[in-house]
């Protein structure tokens, strides 16, 4: 009986496969629309810089509103919220595709339109967040974030390719106007979920409901050791990984561009392939696997400095890939289980500001730091570090110690 709930049982829940809906076609349309505005800014500007500008304009925008994004997700309908968010999006997602129909497009238009979605995205992320739980069960739960991370990579590898055609094609722009409609459908297939009003609770405002979730998120110890592990894990993630080794791949012949390309896609395999066990496998102790897995992206990172390989590289990339799945859908449970559902649109918020506000940093400091030292010092001292952050948060008990709650695994079925 325990088996026959496993695998996709959570489509079962009739919100859940709404939002499901809804979720995929946004991802299917996001992952088009990066692509073809990273050539619509270099098709203006053939600089780095200006791609730059574009990408730093979303990306501060988000972490600006991320908070009061939380805040909003908790105060009101969370599919009502990211309905709004998206109406915002196809607004200004139009616009991009008008500007660059009519070849009126410039980078400080592009950048202040990127910085519209960055914001509206600082809404639907918590939002989204906080409204998985109450789409489907307790025992479904692992098995819904394991089915979107399984959409999200997917969409990751298949987006892009079907992007780079139609930008070669017909232009950026078109890319845009399909964004525009997979949003649209998206406002749809949520109208179809139908939840209970939100929990509302005495509030006095804007800064009591800040300070209510910092309190929630400061008063367990797993969660804000976790996040400022986080912080110091994700700069290594995007310097080390994201900066250091296209670079090692372009100046270092044992392993080229093309070997890069098949470590980047054993990475993306290893995350697809997690996500198919994820939803058949409890994890019964969710943080303690999940930092376990965090740790073996230090694997590839070693190879990177000592020895970049192809082959070698590939296998250790499609371990770290799937060790960080594990990591990703058992801390989501893990949030979704022990975070009051009231409070947990704010407590993610915070959760999210924390872990990217230093990636940012992550990127100029290895930028900076790849022309300065050795390079293959600097890769391995980064797997040490790494290594040592992931591991460590595990001597942390309630780390150590969380369990999934009594009710939500099966007894009947193997598990991690």
């Amino acid at each position: 009986m325990g088996r026959v709930r496993m695998g996709i049982a959570a489509l079962r829940d009739r919100g859940f496969r709404w939002f499901f809906l809804a979720r995929t076609i946004t991802l299917i349309t996001g992952s088009m629309s990066s692509i073809a505005l990273a050539f619509a800014v270099l098709g203006i500007d053939n600089d780095a810089a200006a791609l730059s500008i574009v990408l730093t304009a979303f990306t501060v925008a988000n972490i600006v509103f991320l908070l009061l994004g939380g805040v909003v997700a908790d105060r009101l309908p969370r599919a009502v919220v990211i309905q709004t968010s998206y109406v915002v999006d196809i607004l200004s997602i139009g616009a991009t595709a008008a500007l660059l129909f009519t070849g009126t497009a410039t980078v400080p238009a592009l950048a202040a339109l990127a910085a519209v979605n960055g914001a509206s995205a600082a809404f639907v992320m918590p939002a989204m967040q906080g409204l998985i739980p109450q789409l489907t069960t307790p025992d479904h739960l692992q098995q819904a974030n394991a089915l979107l991370s399984f959409a999200r990579s997917a969409t990751t590898i298949a987006g892009p390719v079907v992007a780079g055609g139609i930008v070669a094609l017909a232009g950026p722009a078109w890319v845009m106007v399909i964004q525009a409609a997979g949003w649209a459908a998206a406002i749809v297939f949520l109208a179809m979920v139908r939840l209970p009003p939100p929990i509302r609770g005495q509030r006095a405002g804007l800064f009591h409901d800040l300070h209510d979730g910092w309190r929630e998120f400061w008063s367990r110890p797993w969660l804000w050791i976790v996040v400022l592990a986080f912080m110091v894990l994700n700069a290594i993630h995007v310097g080390a990984w994201g900066v250091a080794g296209p670079y090692i791949a372009k100046n270092d012949p044992l392993l080229g561009v093309a070997g890069w390309g098949w470590v980047v896609s054993a990475e993306g395999a290893g995350v697809l392939l997690m996500t198919l066990l994820l939803m058949w496998i409890p994890l019964r102790r969710p943080l303690r696997l999940g930092m376990l897995g965090m740790s073996a992206l230090a694997i590839p990172l070693t190879l990177l400095g000592l020895h970049p390989a192809v082959p070698l590289l590939v296998i250790a990339a499609l371990v770290a890939g799937a060790g960080v799945e594990v990591f990703s859908t058992g801390w989501n449970v893990t949030m979704m289980e022990q975070i009051p559902e009231e409070k947990l649109s704010r407590v993610s918020s915070y959760d999210m500001l924390g872990s990217y506000v230093a990636m940012p940093v992550g990127t100029l400091a290895f930028g900076w730091l790849i022309a300065r030292v050795d390079l293959p010092a600097l890769m391995v001292a980064s797997a040490i570090v790494y290594a040592a952050i992931a591991l460590g948060t595990m001597a942390v008990p309630s780390i150590w110690r969380m369990r999934r709650r009594a009710d939500a695994v099966p007894e009947d079925v193997p598990v991690a």
